[in-house]
């Protein structure tokens, strides 16, 4: 079984054009193996391996000091110095790990604009989105896509820009544009790459799982180069200036229904680059058929604790469970889908509600403290119990009685003896 990072260098070579007998040489696994993950990308795919450690590892701290402090950014100079001190390493990973030190260079040089056949690949990014409330200033996460040849754009807000969340708005995206892309372009973001090692990517799990199960190949843009995907780049820039900007709205929900409704009026009218408009530009993508919800359910599920009086949280608002269940302080599974939030224990759905914009709200469930006892009884603590007898009733009986059950001679006797005995001795 193949780890998700082999798969999908396979999906890539193979939007590539490359054969599946080339695939299979240069990964050197077997043409059945390189089929098989073509064909059911739904494969189960197997933990990633734990980071196995650099030869770079114990000197990192004297490499950052050179470029930082001493402002030494000559990679032959830094080796040179590293042999010394007993590196036994390539020159390459040392260039890889200086690479992000160096201090910014200002401008850049032009970049030959770069255009992508039908539905081979759409850019996606994050952006921040300020807003004002009471006085306040907070921020939402704006998920921007857009298709490369027909320019189709989409963009929604959400309250996070974690993995999961990156997952759902990536699929919301190709449910409006009807269809799955071949490649799928982004960020070097920690929600899709961890980092790279040796030239090669360790992608996050979950978006590595997510991706191969879609059958979408996944690539990221070089490192301090967002001109690499400068049509996503140019779409953030666009909505800031000519949607965000004086925008009012009541909640998230508010807002989603304002930005899809901008969508719909900038993908009908005509770019400025292709001459034509998106959404006549779109019926050429040729996009692939949507996943099953098979991806939807693993995918868009996320772990969350019950609180100890009942309630679960997810995007900041509270919601409150049956209370017959007892899942207080347990772990339960809670998916979003098209505006609707499940809850789900043990495989069972506990709850299926409409989600709520807003923060910070306590949303109580009918029957929440039903079968709950109360504080009083929940803290009561039974004290520990004695039991007391009355004595056993000892019946009295003289000693003539148990010389008679016995057969021997009575007290009197014995002491009569004794007091004889000591008279003849005196």
């Amino acid at each position: 079984m193949l780890r998700s990072q082999t798969v999908l260098t396979i999906h890539d070579l193979h939007t590539q054009g490359k054969s599946v007998q080339t695939i299979a040489q240069e990964l050197k696994i077997s043409r059945t193996t390189v089929r098989k993950y073509l064909n059911h990308p739904e494969a189960v795919i197997a933990k990633p391996r734990p980071p196995r450690p650099s030869k770079l590892d114990p000197y990192k701290e004297q490499i950052t000091r050179w470029v930082t402090e001493d402002h030494c950014v000559n990679c032959e100079v830094i080796f040179e110095r590293l042999q010394k001190q007993g590196y036994t390493g390539g020159i390459s990973i040392l260039k890889e790990f200086v690479h992000p030190l160096r201090p910014a260079v200002a401008g850049h040089a032009p970049v030959q604009r770069y255009e992508t056949k039908p539905g081979e690949q759409p850019q996606f990014d994050w952006g921040e989105f300020a807003y004002e409330e009471d006085g306040k200033m907070r921020k939402f996460y704006g998920f921007t896509a857009i298709l490369g040849y027909s320019r189709m754009r989409f963009i929604t807000f959400v309250k996070r820009c974690d993995t999961p969340t990156l997952i759902r708005c990536f699929m919301e995206a190709c449910e409006y544009f009807g269809g799955l892309p071949k490649i799928g372009l982004t960020d070097r973001m920690k929600s899709v790459l961890l980092e790279m090692e040796e030239n090669k990517p360790r992608w996050n799990p979950r978006f590595a799982d997510f991706m191969v199960s879609i059958g979408v190949a996944a690539r990221v843009c070089k490192p301090y180069t967002p001109q690499t995907k400068g049509k996503v780049e140019r779409t953030v820039s666009h909505v800031k200036k000519s949607f965000w900007a004086g925008i009012t709205f009541t909640d998230l929900d508010d807002l989603n229904r304002q930005a899809h409704g901008w969508c719909e009026r900038i993908n009908s009218r005509v770019h400025r680059t292709t001459h034509m408009r998106p959404v006549a530009r779109l019926v050429e993508e040729q996009l692939l058929p949507l996943p099953a919800d098979y991806a939807w359910e693993r995918f868009a599920t996320e772990e969350r604790k019950v609180t100890w009086d009942g309630y679960v949280s997810y995007d900041g608002v509270l919601y409150g469970l049956p209370g017959q269940l007892a899942l207080a302080d347990k772990m339960v599974q809670v998916r979003e889908r098209k505006g609707m939030l499940t809850v789900w224990s043990a495989g069972t759905q506990v709850l299926s509600m409409e989600k709520r914009p807003h923060s910070q709200e306590s949303i109580p469930h009918p029957e929440q403290w039903t079968g709950v006892a109360s504080v009083a009884q929940t803290r009561r603590t039974p004290a520990p119990l004695a039991h007391q007898k009355p004595e056993p009733m000892v019946a009295s009986r003289s000693l003539q009685e148990y010389d008679q059950y016995c057969g021997t001679v009575g007290l009197q006797e014995v002491l009569a003896c004794r007091k004889g005995s000591i008279v003849n001795s005196t």
